[in-house]
């Protein structure tokens, strides 16, 4: 039985959107309902354009649905999350550095993107196949069911034919919505994020009458319909005239040339324009919620005026939050239409699935945030890690405990995660300095708490392998850590006393001191005791000028093992390089 919905005071974001969309399901259901019936299935929906890499912004698209139609199934009640890859677009453009193509893709411009070949030596049939099969494979490590719907097979099947002859006979309605908008001053462009955006410019971009993004409007009239060329297999078409009754339909194209008359019946080589294909959906699949960008939300948008298209095909508008922009640390705004963005698959391959979905549970839809691929993700891990111990010892503020719930698992479980999450700083750290050698970082690891070591390597993965891809992907080589083969004999000839004293004191501790935790204090409390203090002695009980001597101390030992004045936390890289060799480059 479905459970009552939460109360909205103490609960997140999510869980208030489950309650309206619960809500909306049920009052839409009631007039239907009879009695004895079953629960209606709650329907959200995502649309996703396989135009080039489906980037990080576009995963929210996915995951803002995907997180309320999963409470939602917490709740009891039946749902289903619909992903429309909007694959009969039109290809609109070659993206940039994308692999495996050249300007010879240019001459597909037009074509659905299922009729464009896929990148150079991919395995997948097409140029949308190639592009959805990541997503796919990405979508499943982060746990999200969904119902992929083809919008190729949905169209050349004649499953619209329906909702494509009432839009044609109804025309003059959509015309007129449309009209309401086509006077209004357009406002400045937004950047543009959400995948249907490839959709939303296809009219706009196409030749003939097709001189706005809603529809053929020329000498013949209005036609909220496309069809694709019988001969080059463009939308470079423009509609010059049809018969209701007859649904007889000319096209001619403006690219090749080529005209023909068809039954609109029977004939499944088109589509509707965007802003009439999106509400038809609505009320095709019933859906209650779908969210859209920044730019679907202002006046004249296609949310907005799909609101209004929506009842002419005898639906609803969704319940529609706007979500925000999500950015990439370090990096410039994404992109849709150019090659080399940031994907999930790149995500994750450096960061837990754990991680990503917390970063889109933790924030509101208009919320932006940012997705970290620089040194940000050793932070936004160690607040993780800090939430993960909140979590468990029952400290964490209640809309924290929601996110951190909705990141490690799904109505239908938890998601497979590290036996052992050592910090991933740490890990980084490892596998930076032992470039690749598995038992070099085995005996590193176990030695952070000797009472309690490592028995495999597996016991710190997937988290230590994301760590060492991060590493090795994103870390310039000139801030890669390389430890010296042999002392520098000129650095520790000029030191002083203290300086020497300093070295002395680190390595008569190391032996006794050979932990994580034992080396922390170890290296922290040598500038201590050469200032009369004990080695225990708080900040609180120090003054200002032993924090000039620690990291004096520190960019010494540094320089003395990695010839730089930084690098991994010394702990770490103390263990790393082990203690026969530390006593040997610091001329023990």
């Amino acid at each position: 039985m479905p459970i009552v919905a939460q109360s909205t005071e103490t609960t997140d974001w999510v869980s208030r959107f489950a309650d309206e969309v619960i809500e909306e399901s049920e009052r839409r259901a009631s007039g239907a309902k009879t009695s004895g019936a079953a629960a209606p299935v709650v329907v959200v929906a995502s649309g996703l354009s396989p135009s080039g890499p489906i980037h990080l912004g576009n995963l929210r698209e996915v995951m803002t649905p995907h997180l309320v139609a999963d409470e939602i199934r917490r709740r009891g009640y039946q749902v289903r999350h619909l992903i429309s890859w909007d694959d009969y677009d039109r290809y609109r453009k070659v993206p940039a550095g994308v692999p495996g193509v050249d300007e010879t893709w240019a001459e597909h411009i037009g074509k659905p993107l299922t009729s464009v070949p896929a990148p150079k030596g991919s395995p997948h049939p097409n140029w949308a196949e190639h592009f959805k099969a990541a997503m796919v494979e990405s979508l499943a490590e982060l746990g999200v069911e969904f119902d992929g719907i083809s919008q190729t097979e949905q169209y050349t099947s004649g499953v619209y034919r329906e909702q494509i002859l009432h839009a044609m006979k109804h025309r003059g309605d959509i015309d007129a919505i449309l009209a309401q908008y086509r006077t209004k001053k357009t406002p400045a462009k937004k950047q543009q994020q959400k995948p249907v955006d490839e959709a939303e410019l296809e009219a706009a971009e196409g030749s003939g009458a097709a001189a706005e993004d809603d529809g053929s409007s020329g000498s013949a009239g209005y036609f909220p319909y496309k069809p694709y060329c019988g001969n080059c297999e463009k939308d470079l078409t423009t509609v010059t005239s049809y018969d209701d009754d007859s649904t007889e339909l000319t096209y001619s194209c403006t690219s090749c040339g080529f005209s023909e008359t068809v039954r609109l019946n029977e004939f499944n080589r088109g589509k509707l324009v965007w802003k009439v294909d999106w509400p038809m959906r609505w009320a095709y699949e019933g859906v209650i919620f779908e969210p859209s960008g920044v730019d679907h939300s202002s006046p004249g948008s296609s949310f907005q005026v799909g609101g209004q298209i929506v009842g002419i095909f005898g639906g609803e508008q969704p319940i529609g939050p706007m979500y925000a922009f999500v950015g990439i640390s370090g990096m410039a705004k994404m992109s849709s239409s150019k090659g080399g963005v940031p994907t999930p698959a790149d995500a994750l391959k450096i960061m837990e699935p754990q991680l990503l979905r917390w970063l889109y549970a933790r924030r509101r839809p208009n919320q932006s945030f940012k997705v970290a691929f620089d040194q940000e993700i050793q932070r936004l891990y160690d607040e993780w890690d800090r939430l993960e111990a909140k979590v468990a010892d029952g400290s964490a503020l209640p809309a924290d405990v929601a996110a951190h719930s909705r990141a490690v698992r799904t109505a239908s479980g938890e998601l497979p995660r590290t036996p052992r999450p050592l910090p991933y700083r740490t890990l980084a750290s490892v596998a930076d300095i032992t470039a690749g050698h598995e038992d070099q970082a085995l005996r590193i690891l176990s030695d952070l708490d000797p009472a309690n070591p490592l028995a495999s390597l597996d016991e710190a993965r997937p988290r230590y392998d994301r760590a060492e891809a991060w590493i090795n992907t994103h870390v310039p080589a000139d801030q890669r850590t390389i430890v010296r083969d042999e002392p520098d004999t000129e650095l520790l000839k000029s030191l002083d006393e203290q300086g020497r004293e300093s070295l002395r004191l680190l390595l008569d501790g190391l032996a006794g001191n050979w932990s994580l935790d034992g080396l922390t204090h170890l290296v922290y409390g040598v500038p201590k005791v050469q200032a009369g203090f004990s080695a225990d002695a708080t900040p609180k009980e120090l003054p200002a000028e032993i924090k000039t001597a620690q990291r004096s101390f520190f960019a010494l030992l540094y320089q003395l093992l990695v010839s730089r004045d930084t690098g991994p936390r010394l702990p770490t890289l103390l263990l790393a390089v082990g203690q026969d060799r530390v006593r040997h480059l610091l001329g023990a």
